[in-house]
């Protein structure tokens, strides 16, 4: 049950960094040197105020060599609003109104409660407070320069963090050629254990409402402190 308890509420780290990831880095079509690419997703940011993906999640540690897969849906505000609902493979709710962030596990009648600027800090989260300065953030190159693009025809860029922590040392983003949406992000902690976000049915700027990312626990349920470390 332990174990179970922490990798539901270990979700927390990535959701929080890839809300962070997937609200910013969302780029006009067109762009294929790198320059142009990184120009675009800095541009573009600015235009964008929320957004809805459904998600599959896949975490894969590697020492223990085990996958534990995930799928929900996703809702990003910029103002550090997020709301994350996973269905499977057991219902949670991570959701922030950009001060308070809650952690909901209905299987355990249980809410964690935390800083929601605590968990959104580092390079990632700062996009969220609006500064989408990219090579400001991250040494940036295709993971492959001399093949830009992967199997599916997007192009794929490799970021590193110049401040990295222990949660986010690396992080690799497909973006689609069509409309360069971010369809996959891939982050690596420092045990190069790894997190595949994998996006469908993307709509920016959609006038999410705010009560959205507002959250009351359920009757009954026992709330404690979340440690954000």
């Amino acid at each position: 049950m332990r174990r179970e308890m922490m990798c539901r509420v270990g979700r927390l780290a990535c959701s929080a960094l890839v809300a962070a990831v997937i609200l910013c880095l969302e780029s006009p079509a067109g762009a294929q040197e790198l320059d142009q690419v990184v120009a675009g997703l800095e541009a573009t940011y600015g235009k964008i105020t929320d957004l809805r993906a459904d998600f599959t999640q896949v975490a894969m540690n590697k020492s223990l060599g085990q996958d534990v897969k995930a799928e929900g849906t996703v809702f990003l505000k910029k103002g550090g609003k997020m709301r994350w609902d996973y269905k499977s493979p057991s219902p949670q709710q991570i959701v922030s109104d950009g001060t308070s962030l809650w952690v909901y596990t209905p299987e355990l009648n249980q809410v964690n409660k935390g800083s929601a600027p605590k968990a959104l800090a580092g390079p990632a989260g700062s996009f969220l407070a609006g500064l989408g300065r990219v090579r400001d953030e991250f040494s940036v190159r295709f993971l492959n320069p001399a093949a830009k693009v992967d199997g599916s025809g997007r192009p794929v860029l490799d970021l590193t963090p110049k401040a990295p922590t222990p949660l986010l040392t690396r992080l690799v983003l497909s973006v689609d050629p069509k409309d360069y949406v971010v369809r996959q992000a891939v982050l690596y902690d420092q045990l190069q254990n790894t997190v595949t976000m994998t996006f469908t049915k993307v709509a920016t700027n959609a006038a999410l409402p705010d009560s959205l990312f507002t959250f009351t626990p359920p009757a009954g349920a026992a709330v404690v402190p979340l440690d954000i470390r």
